[in-house]
């Protein structure tokens, strides 16, 4: 296995996963706290089983695609999931856009489930249980994009998987051990690092699939990451100012 690809990767994949299992868990713990553990538990396992199919369904289906079509396809999809990324990380960094808040979403939660109805099947509250799977599922299919992204075509499935599930046992094991939000983690920075990394592989997997020769070969997807880190700093830099400018 070549870790100058499969180590982008698996890195990719585990700080996207870190950021949106973190997203997920402060849902997942405010239906706990507000309407019990039991629903919770049962919703997110839910979550995680649809998931892992969509994996194990659409990866090998993408590897029967030609290869530079694939290529093409993804690095473009690749490449524009990760500005998005790195644009709401910039503003963000250059305090244009307010830095998300885990503790503000539990408190927006926990008091949206409190003013719903309890309906239980089974002796299973379903609304919070539905809410636990909708966290799960919708912060986790961008996680599951990235996986079969970075993987397909390549032969990285696994490495994108095993630092997708990495990620998520360690921030259920953290959110387990402390029963509250992980506030605490750096989104802000993940998300910054995610979006040049992407970005970096949209560069690389696109111009390979439009036959460009790449010097160095995989290793200029290191080249590309800090391309890119070089320019988001520019650019918080730039836009710090531009709003200094429009305060003052």
């Amino acid at each position: 296995m070549n870790w100058a690809v499969a180590g982008p990767a698996l890195l990719a994949a585990f700080l996207a996963s870190l950021v949106e299992a973190v997203e997920a868990l402060t849902i997942v713990l405010a239906v706990g706290t507000v309407r019990g553990w039991r629903a919770a538990a049962i919703g997110a396992a839910a979550g995680l089983v649809v998931l892992a199919l969509a994996v194990v369904f659409f990866g090998p289906l993408l590897d029967r695609v030609p290869l530079a079509v694939l290529q093409v396809a993804i690095g473009t999809l690749l490449l524009l999931f990760g500005m998005r990324w790195l644009r709401k990380a910039i503003l963000r960094a250059a305090g244009i856009v307010a830095l998300h808040d885990e503790t503000r979403a539990f408190a927006s939660t926990a008091a949206e489930l409190r003013g719903q109805t309890t309906r239980k099947t089974a002796g299973i509250d379903r609304t919070a249980a539905l809410t636990s799977f909708q966290a799960v599922v919708v912060e986790g299919l961008e996680v599951v994009f990235i996986v079969i992204a970075v993987g397909a075509g390549r032969g990285l499935i696994v490495p994108a998987g095993i630092g997708a599930a990495a990620a998520c046992i360690l921030v259920a094991g953290a959110g387990l051990a402390v029963h509250r939000p992980l506030a605490r983690v750096p989104e802000n920075a993940l998300k910054f690092a995610v979006g040049v990394v992407l970005s970096a592989f949209g560069v690389f997997w696109t111009g390979e699939g439009l036959g460009i020769i790449w010097p160095g070969s995989d290793l200029a997807i290191v080249a590309f990451v800090g391309l890119f880190l070089t320019t988001a700093f520019a650019g918080v830099a730039v836009a710090r100012g531009v709003a200094t400018g429009t305060k003052a």
